[in-house]
C-alpha cells in the first residue's frame, strides 16, 4: 500500500465491530473499546482504526497527540484520517501485563506517570481514563501513555489517583502477591466501573 489512507481502507469491520480483513502489511496487535490496533510491519509505527460508530474520535485523538507531540511520555502522531491515526509503536508491557506476569512496578514508575500527566495538564488538557492497559513500561524501562482521546473532557477523573492509592496501600505491602490472574484484574476493573468498589476522594 502506498499511503496510510490506503492501508486503513483495507481494514474491514462489520456492524458488530468484528474484524473481517486487513492488508498483509498490518499485524493485529490489540483491540480496544473503540478501535483495532495494528503494527505496520517492518516499521515502528502503529495504526489505530476506529469502529464505524467511533470514527469521529480519530480527529480528536490526533489533535490531542499533536498537543503532546514533544513530551517523551506520549507517542508521536504521524498521520490521521477519517477513521484512523498513525502513532509510534511501543515495545513493552502495559501495567496490566506487568501485574499478570509478576513484573514489579516500581515507585519510580509511579513518579514518572505522575510527571507525564502533570505535563499534559500544563498543556491545558485534563488527563482522564488512565488505567492499567494504557500505561506502558517500555523495553527501555521508560513510561509511555496511550489512548488520550478523553484528555479534553471536563469532569474530574479520579481513576489514576485511586490506582496510585491502591499501589501504595495494597500493592507495596510485602506479602501482597505481585502476580495476579488476568481474570481477577479484569473483574476488579469491571466492578470499579460499576461503582461497586468504593473510590477514594482525592
Amino acid at each position: 500500500m502506498d499511503t496510510y489512507e490506503g492501508l486503513a481502507r483495507t481494514v474491514q469491520i462489520n456492524n458488530e465491530n468484528c474484524l473481517l480483513n486487513y492488508d498483509d502489511s498490518l499485524e493485529h496487535v490489540g483491540t480496544g473499546r473503540s478501535a483495532f490496533v495494528f503494527r505496520i510491519k517492518s516499521t515502528m509505527k502503529a495504526m489505530k482504526v476506529y469502529f464505524p460508530a467511533f470514527s469521529h474520535i480519530a480527529k480528536e485523538e490526533a489533535e490531542i497527540y499533536g498537543q503532546l507531540q514533544d513530551i517523551v511520555y506520549y507517542p508521536s502522531v504521524y498521520a490521521s484520517g477519517t477513521n484512523f491515526i498513525v502513532i509510534d509503536y511501543i515495545e513493552g508491557d502495559t501495567l496490566f501485563d506487568c501485574l499478570v506476569q509478576g513484573t514489579v512496578v516500581k515507585s519510580t514508575h509511579i513518579v514518572e506517570i505522575d510527571r507525564a500527566l502533570s505535563l499534559a495538564t500544563a498543556r491545558g488538557l485534563n488527563p482522564s481514563d488512565i488505567h492499567l492497559r494504557n500505561i506502558f513500561i517500555t523495553t527501555e524501562n521508560k513510561i509511555k501513555i496511550i489512548d488520550v482521546a478523553r484528555f479534553r473532557q471536563k469532569k474530574n477523573c479520579r481513576q489514576w489517583g485511586n490506582l496510585k492509592r491502591a499501589y501504595r496501600q495494597v500493592y507495596c505491602k510485602r506479602l501482597f502477591p505481585k502476580r495476579i490472574p488476568a481474570a481477577l484484574l479484569s473483574t476488579v476493573a469491571w466492578l470499579y466501573k460499576k461503582d461497586w468498589i468504593p473510590s477514594y476522594r482525592i
